[in-house]
């Protein structure tokens, strides 16, 4: 059986190191059940964002969001971002719908999920 992985973008990374130290064990602790959910596909209980045939996933820890895709190694985190930037950025975007369906069909939170693998 190969060993299941969590990696991180640059970008999500970068977003995990700015958070208080209680804040990271907190969200990296929300990781434990994830291989077996992943492995088992039992992503339902996870919002869910699809365009263009790829699928991103979301879990919330207090007033983040977390959003993953799978990965052949396990799973792959792009962002970890503060439910108080997805009110700016819904804002600045004029998006007034539900979240997951606001992001799934705004371009601007796509393109921010793909500069997070670019990030150095």
């Amino acid at each position: 059986m190969n060993t299941f992985q969590i990696i991180f973008t640059p970008a999500s990374a970068a977003e995990v190191a700015r958070l208080p130290k209680e804040l990271q064990l907190q969200i990296l602790g929300e990781f434990r059940g994830l291989p077996q959910q992943v492995i088992g596909t039992e992503l339902d209980a996870f919002g869910k964002l699809e365009r263009g045939g790829r699928s991103l996933h979301r879990f919330r820890v207090g007033d983040y969001r977390v959003y993953f895709e799978r990965h052949e190694l396990g799973v792959l985190v792009h962002r970890i971002l503060s439910r108080n930037t997805l009110k700016d950025f819904f804002y600045r975007s004029g998006l007034k719908v539900e979240e997951d369906e606001a992001l799934q069909q705004n371009p601007k939170f796509w393109e921010m999920i793909e500069a997070a693998r670019a990030l150095k």
